[in-house]
């Protein structure tokens, strides 16, 4: 996790300039959004998380959206841009493998695209903790890689990121893991994901 931190860190502006306007260009993505935030505002609303959110562009879109929406980044960096690209929604730093939220204090709950660096000997507690802070009926949406294996990331330079491994799944195992962990699947298309590559979306309710 300390790696993953460092290098987020390290490209905190760049990653917020390459991605800033990347959701208007995938209309797939901004579905699975919407379908998201009308779930979460049938059941009443109340607090979602936005769990490895980077620079913010998603907890902003869904607040867009008149969800009640928050993020939560391992980064400190990702953080400060966040703040400042998008004043008076609230942002702050922590991890997916230890959140710092009350049991049952959320309504929904999203990672997009941030399972991506978790172990696969991990996803089974961060799972449980992504349950244990959603309130009964509480939704998941979780974006991920499709795929059966690793890739090495590396810079325009050559360089390796010290996050370097993208842990790709396929669906079924990750709806595996989701049912383990007590959720039950009640939505999983696949789509181009934000790498314009296979991606894979779930939507589960706790």
């Amino acid at each position: 996790m300390a790696d993953t931190r460092d290098s987020y860190d390290a490209d905190a502006i760049g990653y917020a300039d390459e991605t800033r306007n990347l959701l208007g260009e995938l209309p797939e993505e901004q579905d699975v959004m919407a379908l998201f935030a009308e779930w979460v505002r049938a059941r009443g609303g109340g607090p979602v998380a936005d769990v490895g959110c980077g620079p913010g562009r998603i907890t902003a879109h869904l607040r867009s959206l008149g969800v009640d929406a928050f993020g939560i980044d391992l980064s400190p960096r990702m953080v400060e841009v966040a703040r400042r690209e998008h004043p008076g929604v609230r942002f702050e730093v922590g991890s997916m493998t230890q959140l710092e939220i009350a049991e049952g204090a959320l309504a929904g709950l999203i990672a997009w695209y941030s399972i991506i660096h978790v172990p696969d000997d991990a996803i089974g507690a961060v799972l449980a903790g992504f349950r244990r802070v959603l309130r009964p009926g509480g939704l998941l949406l979780v974006g991920f890689h499709v795929g059966d294996a690793s890739a090495s990331q590396s810079t325009e330079h050559g360089e390796r990121w010290p996050e370097s491994y993208v842990r790709r799944r396929p669906p079924s195992q990750v709806a595996a893991w989701l049912d383990e962990a007590g959720f039950t699947v009640e939505d999983h298309p696949t789509l181009t994901s934000a790498a314009r590559k296979l991606g894979g979306v779930l939507l589960a309710r706790r």
